[in-house]
Parts: C-alpha cells; sequence; structure tokens
C-alpha cells in the first residue's frame, strides 16, 4: 500500500511542477506530461517497471475521451463528415501504409514485416491531438475538423488491423513470441467461434450500445437524476463507460471505438452536459497519467545504443506522413494555415502504435529485437508533436493571418442582456435600434477596424470570434437572453446558433439567413427566429412596384402583408421536405411542393382579401399626409471589412 501511495506522489508531484511551467514557456500542458516523465522515469530512475502496467491503465482516459467527444456530434453531423470521414482518412492510412511498406521492402524486410510496420505506423496520436487542439482552440477550424475526421478513421482502421496481424505471423518468430508472451488468457466472448459467430457477437455488441444507450440510459439517468446524489450519477456515468469498454474488448473490438458510439447516440440526451461534466475530470487525469508513461517509457539505453536509427526512422517517419497529409489537404482543398495545421499535427505516431506492436510480438509477426526500437520510434513522434504544434501557432499561423487580424481577442470588461455577433451593416441597424431604446447590447466582430469604429460612436464593441465559448462567457451568455446572430460567414453564423443552442439552451437566438437554404440550416441548429436578409427589402419594393402600376397603397399594403404571411407558412411546409447539402430541385418531394406554392400564390394571395378572409390590413392606415419614407436614411456606418 505505502509503494502504490509512493509512486502515486511521485506522478502528481512530477504533473504538478512540469505542467504549470511548460504552461507558462507556451509549450503546452501535453509537453508538459511528457517531459515530466522523462524526468522521473529515464533521468532519475524514480519510476521504472510499473511504468508498463500504469500505460494499459492509463489509456483508458483516451477512451474516455473519445466518449466525450461523441457527444459533442450528433448523428446528423457524423453524417455530413462522411466524405472526409472515409474520403481523407481512408487514403491518408492506405497511402501512409502503402509508402511504409514499400520503403521497408527497399530495406530488405520481409513483405509482412514491411506491413505490419506500415499498418502501426499509419496511425497518429489521438490523445495528443485532440488534447492539444483543444488548448489551442483549433478543434473547430478547418484543419482541426479534417484531422478529428482522420483520426476517427484511425481508431475504426485498427479494428481490421487486429484481424489480419495475426495472420502475417512468420514460424522463426514463433518460439520467441511464446517465451515472451503473457500466459494470462484475456476474457472473450468469441473465442473458439467461427467467423459467423463473431460476426453475430459484433453485431449484437454494436446494437446493444445503440438501441441501449438510446432507450435504456434515458429512464436509468432519470431515476438517478430524481435521487438528486451527485456521486451516483457520477458512479452510472463511468459505469456506462467501463461497461461499454468491457463489452467491445470481449468481442475484440476497440473499445474507444465503441465509447465513442455510444457518446454520439447520447449525443442528443437532455442529460449530456452532465455526462460531460462528471467524465471529463477522469478524462483528464488519466490521460495526463498516460503521457506521463510515454515519457518514463524512453528506453535511453536502446536510443544512444542504435541513435542513428532510431532518429533516422522518428523524422523519417514524421516527414513521409506530413507530405502524405499535405498532398490531401491540395486534394481535398483545405486552406492554407489549416494546410499546415493539418498536416503537422498528425505526423506522429499513435498509442495504438503501442497495442499493435505488442499484439504482432505476441503474434510471432514482428523479429523480438526490432519491437524496442520501433516503440522507442511511436515514443519520440509523440514526444515532438507538441513542438510541431508551436512551429504552427508561432511561425506558420502568422505568415497566413491578415496583418490587421493578427491579434489576441479584447478582453471583455462588460456584459450585457443582449449580445450581437458580428458588425456588418445588418448588425449595426439591430445594435442602433437597441440602443435607441436605452438597451445597450455587447457586440462582438473579427474586424479590428470594424470595432474602433462602433467604439467611436460609443457601441460597445469588441474584436473576437463570437464561436469561441469563452468570448461569449466573458460577454455574459450565461446571463444573457438574446443573441443576435448577424455574422457575415454564413457557415461560422450556422456554427455559433448551433454552439449556443447547444451549451447555453435557454438564450433566445434572432439571426440573419442569407437565403432559403441558410434559413434551414438555422432553424435546424436551432435559431428561434429568423429573417431572411434581403426579403422585406424585396418585399417593400415589390409593394412600391404596386403603388407605382397603379393600385391603391391601402390595397398594396394588404396584399404585401398577405405575401408575407403565405410566404411564412409554406416555408415551414417546405422545410419538412428540406434535405441538408442536397440541392433544392434535385429533391423530388420539395420541388413538387415548391412549384405547388408558386401556383397557389398567384390567385390565393388576390382571393382571400377579396373573400375577407385577411384581416392584417384593418389596423393599418395610410401613412399622414407629406410623410416621405426614404430607404437610404439609415444612414449606415459603411462596412470597411467583411468578414
Amino acid at each position: 500500500m505505502t509503494e502504490i501511495l509512493l509512486y502515486a506522489f511521485m506522478y502528481l508531484v512530477a504533473a504538478v511542477i512540469a505542467v504549470p511551467l511548460a504552461n507558462r514557456f507556451g509549450l503546452g500542458s501535453v509537453l508538459g506530461y511528457l517531459i515530466a516523465g522523462v524526468v522521473i522515469g529515464p533521468l532519475l530512475g524514480l519510476v521504472g517497471s510499473e511504468t508498463e502496467t500504469l500505460q494499459h491503465f492509463a489509456e483508458f482516459g483516451v477512451v474516455m475521451m473519445l466518449f466525450l467527444v461523441g457527444l459533442e456530434l450528433e448523428p446528423r453531423m457524423l453524417w455530413e463528415m462522411r466524405a472526409k470521414l472515409l474520403g481523407l482518412g481512408g487514403l491518408q492510412v492506405g497511402i501512409t501504409a502503402g509508402l511504409i511498406f514499400a520503403a521497408g521492402m527497399a530495406f530488405g524486410l520481409y513483405w509482412s514485416v514491411a506491413l505490419t510496420i506500415g499498418l502501426i505506423f499509419a496511425l497518429s496520436s489521438t490523445a495528443i491531438v485532440l488534447q492539444t487542439l483543444n488548448e489551442k482552440g483549433l478543434t473547430k477550424t478547418e484543419g482541426g475538423r479534417a484531422s478529428f475526421s482522420v483520426l476517427l478513421f484511425q481508431d475504426i482502421a485498427v479494428i481490421p488491423m487486429l484481424a489480419v496481424i495475426p495472420l502475417l505471423a512468420l514460424p522463426e518468430f514463433s518460439q520467441a513470441a511464446a517465451h515472451g508472451a503473457d500466459h494470462h488468457e484475456e476474457l472473450s466472448l468469441v473465442a473458439g467461434l467461427p467467423g459467423w459467430g463473431q460476426a453475430l457477437a459484433v453485431a449484437g455488441a454494436i446494437a446493444t450500445v445503440v438501441l441501449g444507450g438510446h432507450y435504456l440510459t434515458r429512464p436509468l439517468f432519470r431515476i438517478i437524476a430524481e435521487a438528486q446524489l451527485r456521486e451516483i450519477f457520477t458512479a452510472a456515468a463511468l459505469m456506462l463507460v467501463i461497461g461499454i469498454a468491457v463489452l467491445m474488448s470481449l468481442v475484440g473490438l476497440s473499445p474507444a471505438l465503441g465509447t465513442f458510439l455510444a457518446g454520439v447516440v447520447l449525443a442528443t440526451s437532455e442529460f449530456r452536459h452532465e455526462l460531460e461534466s462528471d467524465i471529463e475530470p477522469f478524462k483528464g487525469l488519466l490521460l495526463g497519467l498516460f503521457f506521463i508513461t510515454v515519457g518514463a517509457g524512453i528506453n535511453f539505453e536502446v536510443l544512444f545504443g542504435d541513435f542513428a536509427l532510431v532518429m533516422g526512422l522518428t523524422f523519417g517517419v514524421m516527414l513521409l506522413k506530413a507530405l502524405v497529409l499535405l498532398a490531401l489537404s491540395f486534394l481535398f482543398k483545405i486552406r492554407l494555415g489549416d494546410r499546415w495545421l493539418f498536416s503537422l499535427s498528425l505526423a506522429q505516431a499513435g498509442e495504438f502504435g503501442f497495442v499493435l506492436l505488442s499484439f504482432s510480438s505476441q503474434n510471432a509477426v514482428l523479429p523480438p529485437d526490432l519491437v524496442p526500437i520501433l516503440s522507442l520510434v511511436v515514443a519520440l513522434s509523440m514526444l515532438l508533436t507538441p513542438l510541431l504544434f508551436i512551429l504552427f501557432e508561432k511561425v506558420i499561423l502568422p505568415k497566413y493571418s491578415e496583418s490587421d487580424d493578427a491579434r489576441e481577442a479584447d478582453e471583455i470588461g462588460e456584459t450585457g442582456k443582449v449580445i450581437i455577433a458580428g458588425m456588418g451593416r445588418f448588425g449595426q441597424v439591430v445594435s442602433r435600434m437597441l440602443v435607441a431604446n436605452d438597451i445597450h447590447p455587447v457586440v462582438l466582430d473579427l474586424s479590428p477596424t470594424q470595432v474602433e469604429a462602433m467604439r467611436i460612436v460609443n457601441i460597445r464593441a469588441y474584436y473576437g470570434d463570437a464561436t469561441r465559448l469563452d468570448l461569449l462567457r466573458s460577454a455574459g451568455i450565461n446571463e444573457a437572453s438574446l443573441l443576435v446572430v448577424a455574422i457575415d460567414n454564413p457557415e461560422q453564423a450556422i456554427e455559433l446558433t448551433h454552439q449556443v443552442k447547444r451549451y447555453f439552451p435557454n438564450v433566445h437566438i434572432l439571426a440573419r439567413a442569407y437565403d432559403r437554404g441558410h434559413y434551414y440550416r438555422l432553424r435546424s441548429a436551432g435559431a428561434d427566429l429568423i429573417t431572411r436578409e434581403y426579403f422585406e427589402g424585396a418585399l417593400k419594393l415589390a409593394k412600391e412596384a404596386l403603388v407605382h402600376l397603379g393600385q391603391h397603397p391601402f390595397e398594396a399594403e394588404q396584399r404585401s402583408r398577405r405575401f408575407r404571411q403565405f410566404e411564412k407558412s409554406t416555408l415551414d411546409d417546405l422545410y419538412g421536405h428540406w434535405v441538408q447539402d442536397h440541392d433544392f430541385f434535385s429533391n423530388a418531394a420539395y420541388r413538387a411542393s415548391f412549384i405547388a406554392m408558386v401556383q397557389e400564390a398567384s390567385v390565393k394571395v388576390v382571393r382571400d382579401i377579396h373573400e375577407g378572409h385577411d384581416s392584417s390590413g384593418r389596423a393599418w392606415s395610410p401613412p399622414p399626409k407629406g410623410y416621405v419614407e426614404d430607404i437610404a436614411s439609415d444612414a449606415d456606418i459603411p462596412r470597411t471589412e467583411e468578414h
């Protein structure tokens, strides 16, 4: 007992000292953990034989991390990622494994050994990459999303790799594998089953996770929540994650993949936020322990014994992977700055490399003397990864940032009941109307020039990306009652709406849509009220056209209001036929409904007014004599920069 407490104390001391220092010097927490492991392991020798056992335990942090990642992804979002998930991820794994296989053959390795090494090095570190992307606020960037797609495909690809590797066994390695193997038998539900039996077991396990997560967890957590015992809810959350991991292991699947699937199923659950808050501390501690064990497991004797070989392999693998990723970024049209983030972040080998190396050794696939060298290459590449993120952040990113946008977000010292995201022409009008009614919103905008222009006229404007949750919290989103989404970028507007509805569901969201498709996507993301940017202006102009053509202003106003009501009702009806990422008129159901709507509008607006069905104009009276409406009187502050 004393020995266990002593080891725990040493790991905690190393983390408490190294991680804050690493953060202070801009190195990030991951590199801090890795350095802490190197210090207490190879350098000081305070820990040693227990490191490998602890690493297997700490890998459960990766399982928890993927569960939390799954909670952030609704099934619909996962379906939207299918192109990058299969195309980008599949090509990365296939091309990288193929090139390393070819290099191994060129250096005289047997084909099965070269292929196994190619499969192992094709994988990247989910733990390091996702943790670092999250810390640096890069998760939602194009490069961050592409990296996640590849990592998810790699985690899925581990399953067929585990199935293929035993088929590559070589007789000459069998005796060494048997001598070094752990004779402890792993529990399995599929051992000894025929192929069709294993397939049924796997399908049954996946069905249990999906159906159980959808139908059983909600009543279970509802009962536990009613007991109002926080520790029992935490216990239930851990029970769920551990239980799924065990089930996946029993049928020979990746525990990380199983918990990710469970997270996706629970992404729409009302208990999702509670699950996140309960699992997050355990995930953080276990991931930190995992990184420390990686650093502590670096074997300096092997490193200095074959220094040139180890370093050559390490840099060779990382360079090859980075070049493959860079080529794929061109193919998939990833933007310049994000292209480098994508290429550098995934250039390392991953934690599943340790698993596959051990598995390959036990199944007589790799020569025993090669395994320590390959393990060291995996560990060193992971150790170097935080340095690549620093290279991207300090050297590459500034070159692709516009000079006036390359500044940190403002510190927001005020909060408000209303937050306006975006201060273009649309946001300006909303802001001025609110200020005229003694309501002072907090404004966020990504143009420094625009922010300074707003401050000149005493509007509380701040530079920053409104999709960042930390900035929204600083602006008072927790207490705000209203968010106005007036961002010029349609994709950012949808992302912001989705984020706020996910984390702050009580905030009422008013959003500006560019067109009908954007309207539907904002509605799907959770916006409470949406106005189409050009609809009201176009409708007003059409009404003036009717007056100019001889229609009485009163009747023109009636028809305008009736058309607005009809358009709103049909907009809602057509939403039922809308399918995201599909062209409107390639959708047969939508096309037919739209044609019917156009035909109905040509008679309904006039007919309903004449038959007395319209009451929209009863409270309307013509403007007083001499009143002149001037659309141009808004006197917008010119938009100096779009974003």
